[in-house]
């Protein structure tokens, strides 16, 4: 069976669209066609000879495969097919099966075969290929750099004036560097093109000035787009004073992106016309899709898919636009009338009433913005397309995101690890999250309920996994983006506080401490009410260049009657040569106006707070990433050997095959089954309720231990039938130790997520769990050790025996490994773990097994 069932859209290396699919009998006309237009030299590379028309025998044989030891995709442009790509076993059971692509002639040089290797080295692996060979002549350098440039250990032997390569297709590393390289050039490439068109063209901008279409039309107009502005109408003549078309193609300029304000249903005409001007993309601001219900997300599907066919890509629909503030493009296709000015903000909204109040407030604070992006519904483009844009753009040096859901967030938390290590990202998230019921009461034998995950304080711990700092409101969004666009990024966490107003300093060293802040010298530096500019300014320049201090606050309170009126304003004029230290400095200054590279705040609060928020993202950015631990002795085939066969004892064959090993319990359901299982096990046993939520409740009394003869399972086994019903387990006594949980469990942002804290009632009432996304790191995993705040119970607390804090996160790596292969395991219970100062033992773990999907972020690129 192939990984592709279903057709998928891939960008190319220039930011085009094409679709991908298995071969099918029906293609057969498709191929004789794509083959009519190769060229003689085409033929002569891929078939060693002239090969001027394809014989039916073969034509038979390329259209019709078993998707298992044959294999074929072509690629198509719209509604013509221009590639193929195939495997062929070398025999049956044989782990090698020879490669061969050929692309059209006019769609070469644009990363087709790397997409097509990709795809068919998937499909290989899944049945059980361990290496392709393939067969190119040595003219044939394109084939050659496809196959070398994609981070395989290709073997090459040369014979019969053939290049013989042999390649194993495993992924590794280098394949994953060289495959997520590849994707954020296409994907950068792709939105470059939508953010530096050299002509827009506009539909359904009325003559009469009025609506949508017509409002985006007058702000690109007014903004001075540099490039050809195009209103489509199918009569008017001119709109807004300029020359109108009744087609895109009339108007006889390129025509690279479509801004779309018609009505759902005149969108297909659009999207036919706008590809038939060359549009690389479009801006569909129109709403009616899937926001108003399920008629709009059936006219979504076709409008993404229709624009992809034409190789375009779709930001929206239901979006507020796209700008662009570079001096040589000055694009504004947007609903909003004014734009920030030019500066080195990036911004991506997915809500347009947020974006345009992010617009006009950032305006109102001087922070420039480089590009910006409305996603609306986000049918296509996204903010991960976002930030593989912005990932190398010259012109932006931050980026904040506003996000309301992540279409694809193993993706998000990928990028942003890596982005963040160039780039600060900021985001304000929506706190909206999906939560688990609350548990059964005890005495209820019924299943546990699902496990709730991360609370809204664990959330904005992953972000900061992830190097993203996480904001909770639009005004902390632009405090700490101004912070960010001026400013140096603070060496450590000493703040000096500089004022003129003990009330205000106060205030400021009582906001640090809050932050986690430290304050250097251990208060701070009150002036009085009466101190001048020189006093201030002097105060400030020996505070920054103390060694002791990493970043200052500066709280100046207005002059009171009778005392020195003009220091606010000679003090802001001089602000600028404290910067010359190299530390950030962040300002309340409740009067005048300071210079725009001196971020100030309304209030000693809202200044303390982005300072402190750029702070964790500077520690985060001193912080070594970590490695993914080897682990050579997992089993990735025996797990989902042991995902397949249900029964009770899965969890625990699929933890065995990742080197975890639980401790083994036997079901009883009548007292003399009991001691059956207590006698095979050797005592002394434990027994145990066998209810879920209940196995480890030794405080409601639903575990007996250190039962050491048969008798002392009789009292047990009656005890707990009596208050908790007839199921029990019996399991070996195992060494005492701290209890802990382990969790794994898919968090709507993040994906895949481990969760790590300690047993007991009170640890799970408040939550005090640590998590990471997947995959985990060495270093992630030591991290959750140590980061819950009963963590201190491990390290030896009153004079315990400190436990082997090494075995633990071990067991948190093998974990989140198995999360990672493991896309069906949807949740994963390890509980308790007791930890002991010689290592661990796993007690009991539950797994909740999904069906068969393929995982986003994972496998060969697709949009």
């Amino acid at each position: 069976m192939t990984s592709l069932d279903q057709p998928v859209d891939v960008l190319l290396s220039d930011g085009t669209t094409v679709q991908l699919r298995p071969i099918g009998p029906d293609d057969a006309s498709g191929i004789v066609a794509m083959h009519s237009r190769f060229s003689e030299r085409t033929r002569y590379l891929r078939y060693f000879s002239p090969y001027p028309r394809i014989p039916e025998r073969d034509l038979h044989r390329f259209t019709h495969v078993d998707h298992h030891d044959r294999e074929a995709f072509v690629v198509s442009a719209g509604d013509r097919i221009v590639a193929v790509g195939r495997y062929e076993r070398l025999g049956p059971d044989v782990p090698d099966a020879e490669v061969a692509f050929v692309v059209e002639d006019a769609y070469q040089g644009r990363g087709i075969g790397s997409v097509l290797l990709e795809h068919l080295a998937d499909a290989a692996r899944r049945v059980g290929v361990t290496s392709f060979v393939a067969e190119v002549l040595p003219a044939n350098g394109a084939m050659l750099r496809v196959f070398a440039d994609f981070g395989y250990q290709v073997r090459r032997q040369f014979a019969d004036g053939v290049v013989h390569l042999t390649f194993p297709i495993a992924p590794t590393e280098q394949t994953l560097q060289v495959q997520r390289g590849r994707e954020q050039r296409t994907e950068a490439r792709s939105v470059a093109r939508l953010l530096a068109p050299r002509g827009v063209a506009v539909y359904g901008a009325s003559a009469t000035g009025q609506g949508i279409g017509a409002a985006v039309l007058g702000h690109l107009r007014d903004f001075g787009f540099t490039g050809a502005v195009v209103p489509v109408h199918p009569s008017a003549t001119t709109v807004a004073g300029l020359p109108a078309y009744p087609s895109a193609v009339d108007a006889g300029q390129p025509v690279d992106l479509a801004v779309v304000a018609v009505t759902p249903d005149a969108v297909p005409a659009v999207v036919a016309d706008a590809a038939a001007a060359g549009a690389h993309g479009l801006v569909v601001i129109s709403a009616g899709f899937a926001e108003a219900g399920a008629a709009g997300a059936t006219a979504q599907r076709a409008l993404v898919r229709a624009a992809h066919a034409a190789g375009m890509r779709v930001v929206g629909p239901n979006c507020l636009g796209v700008a662009n503030t570079d001096p040589a493009v000055r694009l504004n296709a947007t609903l909003a009338p004014v734009l920030p000015t030019a500066g080195r903000v990036g911004v991506f909204s997915q809500s347009g009433a947020f974006g345009v109040a992010l617009l006009a407030e950032a305006d109102r604070r001087g922070l420039g913005l480089s590009s910006f992006v409305s996603a609306g519904n986000r049918a296509d483009v996204s903010g991960n397309d976002l930030l593989q844009y912005w990932q190398d753009d010259p012109t932006t040096d931050v980026i904040m995101l506003y996000l309301e859901t992540f279409g694809n967030p193993r993706k998000f938390a990928r990028l942003a690890r890596r982005i963040g290590r160039v780039k600060p990202v900021v985001a304000l998230a929506s706190p909206a999250r999906p939560r688990a019921p609350d548990p059964a009461p005890p005495a209820q034998s019924a299943p546990s309920p699902a496990v709730a995950g991360p609370d809204e304080a664990a959330v904005s711990a992953l972000f900061a996994q992830s190097g993203v700092i996480r904001v909770d409101t639009v005004a902390e969004l632009l405090d700490v983006g101004l912070l960010l666009a001026h400013q140096p990024l603070p060496a450590g966490r000493r703040v000096g506080v500089v004022g003129n107003s003990s009330a205000l300093t106060g205030l400021a060293a009582t906001a640090c401490l809050a932050q986690g802040l430290s304050l250097a010298g251990g208060h701070p530096r009150d002036l009085g009410p009466h101190a001048g500019a020189t006093e201030f300014t002097l105060a400030l320049a020996e505070t920054a260049a103390d060694p002791a201090v990493d970043a200052l606050v500066a709280v100046f309170a207005p002059a009171l009657p009778g005392q020195v009126v003009d220091v606010d304003a000679d003090v802001a004029a001089t602000l600028p040569s404290v910067l010359d230290a190299g530390k950030p400095m962040v300002t309340a200054f409740l009067t005048g106006k300071l210079p725009v590279d001196v971020p100030a705040y309304s209030g000693v609060e809202e200044a303390v707070r982005a300072l402190a928020r750029v702070t964790g993202y500077a520690d985060w950015l001193r912080r070594t990433p970590g490695t993914l631990p080897e682990l050579p002795d997992v089993d990735p085939a025996a797990a989902e050997a042991a995902i397949r066969v249900d029964g009770p004892d899965q969890a625990a064959r699929l933890l065995a095959a990742y080197g975890v090993e639980v401790v083994g319990s036997t079901p009883a359901a009548t007292v003399e089954e009991a001691v059956r299982a207590a006698e095979r096990t050797g005592f002394p046993v434990a027994v145990k309720s066998a209810a879920p939520g209940l196995r480890h409740r030794l405080d409601l009394g639903a575990v007996r231990l250190d039962l050491a003869d048969p008798d002392a399972v009789r009292r047990a086994y009656a005890e707990l039938a009596g208050v908790f019903g007839p199921d029990v387990l019996v399991q070996a006594m195992v060494a005492p130790g701290v209890a802990c949980v382990v969790e794994l469990v898919e968090d709507p942002t993040f994906g895949p997520v481990v969760g790590f804290g300690l047993g007991g009632v009170a640890t799970e009432l408040l939550g005090d769990r640590a998590w990471r996304a997947v995959p985990l790191t060495d270093r992630d995993a030591r991290e959750l050790v140590d980061e819950p705040r009963a963590a201190p119970l491990l390290r030896g607390y009153r004079g315990a025996a400190p436990v082997d804090r090494d075995a633990l996160a071990d067991l948190l790596a093998r974990v989140g490994r198995l999360a990672d292969d493991q896309p069906r395991v949807r949740a994963l219970t390890l509980n308790p773990v007791l930890a002991r100062p010689d290592g661990i033992a796993v007690l009991h773990a539950t797994a909740r097994i999904g069906a068969a999907v393929v995982r986003p972020d994972t496998g060969p690129r697709r949009l």
